[in-house]
């Protein structure tokens, strides 16, 4: 028996939803067909700065941290998707205290903030 794919009522739905979602984000597929558009929400907790990226379609060895302390570079590529993101920090922070993970095609990173500058009495 020959299958009908008119019957399948999931089709190519996964790929037209995520066609809509890049039209209500703004996101763009350049000549290549990589997705470069990468949400990302950097949410200052006092003490520390948690950055947020959703990288669907990426496993956690594909991904690349740096941070020089003030800017946290984001790399990671699929067979389908490449992201390559500079997010300036809203302060200067530890780069050695940061701790990441990765589920569900978002990415946390948290990273300690370093105390601004001490003042010095004179006496």
């Amino acid at each position: 028996m020959k299958r009908d794919d008119r019957d399948d009522p999931f089709g190519d739905i996964f790929g037209e939803i995520e066609r809509m979602m890049n039209e209500m984000t703004g996101g763009f597929e350049d000549r290549s067909g990589f997705t470069t558009e990468t949400h990302v929400d950097v949410i200052d907790e006092g003490d520390q700065i948690r950055v947020v990226a959703d990288l669907p379609g990426v496993g956690k060895d594909d991904i690349d941290l740096k941070c020089d302390g003030e800017r946290l570079t984001i790399s990671a590529a699929s067979d389908r998707r490449e992201y390559d993101e500079r997010i300036q920090l809203p302060a200067r922070v530890d780069e050695h205290s940061a701790s990441a993970t990765f589920k569900n095609g978002v990415l946390q990173v948290t990273l300690d903030r370093i105390e601004d500058s001490a003042e010095i009495d004179v006496e």
